[in-house]
């Protein structure tokens, strides 16, 4: 519709913010995050680019610590995403100082939504192209894993996914969240999102990046070699799913 995406507070005539829906589309166009709130953990998977031989392996992560008990990945334009958490990341810190104890998982959840829809409204700016899965504990140690979108909305979720291929994820967690969600133990839990990510994406090892948040405890990121073999595990029952399935139909035929 040209002439209604000039600004973000021009309308369209259906009633559209053109230029948060681009943003939406960039959102779409990164790379797929998934996160998963299980009875005791967070934990966090990430498809991430290919690092460049000579490239700092550290500078590439999407998963960032914002706090002792709060995690966050994004889907979207990195450039944004880094001046959004290097704000929340602040604000974190001033609550603790401010207030003398940490500021929930919802509170910065809500601060990262607000600012992101204050520029939404505002003329001479453009809306964060970056969609957020926050994670951590409050002072109950109860687990809690929000979003949040370019246009300043924000949900709770049990798990919950986005990027390039948000929506085959979302059929598997859709499919498979009660025995995710009920995981008895870390490794149970990381496998799930390693799976979800293989499914989806049918990326080698070297592309996953998956980290663990517990309460009181810090963020501890799963070793390649862990993912590796948890792949090559998954990639096995996969191929045995796919013999028995074949299997059951020929014994019909």
């Amino acid at each position: 519709m040209p002439g209604y995406d000039g600004a973000v507070t021009i309308y369209s005539p259906d009633g559209h913010l053109l230029q948060v829906e681009y943003a939406q589309e960039a959102v779409r166009k990164g790379s797929t995050v998934v996160g998963l709130r299980t009875k005791d953990a967070i934990v966090l998977g990430v498809e991430r680019k290919a690092v460049d031989a000579l490239q700092v392996e550290r500078t590439a992560r999407k998963i960032r610590k914002l706090d002792d008990h709060l995690v966050v990945t994004f889907a979207g334009l990195t450039a944004d995403a880094r001046i959004l958490l290097n704000r929340a990341q602040s604000e974190a810190q001033s609550h603790r100082l401010n207030f003398e104890q940490p500021a929930t998982v919802e509170y910065i959840t809500r601060y990262l939504a607000k600012l992101k829809q204050s520029y939404t409204q505002s003329n001479g700016r453009r809306p964060f192209g970056v969609s957020c899965l926050i994670g951590g504990f409050d002072a109950d140690g109860k687990p809690r894993l929000f979003q949040t979108e370019p246009s300043g909305i924000y949900y709770e979720w049990s798990a919950n996914t986005t990027g390039r291929l948000g929506k085959p994820m979302r059929d598997y967690l859709e499919v498979n969240a009660p025995a995710m969600s009920s995981s008895p133990d870390d490794a149970t839990a990381i496998k799930h999102v390693v799976r979800a990510l293989h499914i989806a994406t049918a990326l080698n090892a070297s592309f996953y990046e998956v980290a663990v948040l517990k309460h009181q405890q810090p963020l501890h990121m799963v070793s390649p070699t862990m993912v590796a073999h948890l792949v090559q595990v998954i990639k096995q029952e996969l191929a045995d799913e796919e013999a028995k399935l074949k299997k059951a139909l020929n014994t019909k035929k």
